[in-house]
């Protein structure tokens, strides 16, 4: 099993119910840090979940790396995998972390097996998670808490700071899920 057949067998059974909820948007690769990693697929409705996937035909030496950015930005996350990293994955990734185990069954079909439940990630960052904005969507944001003129030129690393500095966790959060939601250019998927 690769990667294409996983996520697109996950996308239409897995995920079927976030694809047609019209207040959800699944997106495949959601750049983090300005795509410094890219999560294989978000779900962005009350929460922002990430799904990372390793199938058979991968190896697990970027994970640690793609773990602690998926820990800056995620309120929960889960690896979707398959038997043959099953057992290191159990090793590697957090506690909130949940574990979906995929295989094959009957006519190319594939099942998938919740081997952990993920839990709430008590670590986001919001300087992370105000980093998921372009930088045009801080400036419209940051114009509508008050901020005007060269501060809102000023580059992006700095508009961040401000963002996550005027807004509580809570806020920030609400406000980037909806942004996100509002996007026009993403690689919607499905």
């Amino acid at each position: 099993m690769n990667d294409f057949e996983i996520r697109n067998a996950f996308h239409n059974t897995f995920l079927t119910n976030e694809h047609h909820d019209s207040s959800t948007l699944v997106v495949d690769e959601l750049g983090i840090k300005h795509g410094r990693c890219r999560a294989d697929i978000a779900v962005i409705n009350g929460h922002l979940i990430g799904f990372e996937i390793k199938s058979d035909v991968d190896s697990l030496i970027r994970l640690e790396n793609q773990i602690e950015y998926y820990n800056t930005v995620f309120d929960q996350a889960s690896i979707v995998t398959t038997q043959r990293h099953l057992e290191e994955v159990i090793k590697m990734v957090p506690d909130w972390w949940g574990i979906i185990l995929v295989s094959h069954i009957e006519n190319l079909e594939m099942e998938y097996q919740i081997v952990k439940e993920h839990k709430t990630n008590k670590f986001v960052d919001d300087y992370s998670v105000a980093q998921l904005l372009w930088k045009n969507e801080v400036q419209e944001i940051l114009h509508e808490l008050g901020f005007r003129g060269k501060k809102l030129r000023e580059n992006r690393a700095h508009l961040y700071q401000y963002l996550a500095e005027m807004l509580d966790s809570e806020e920030l959060r609400k406000m980037v899920r909806e942004y996100l939601k509002m996007r026009k250019k993403w690689r919607v998927a499905g």
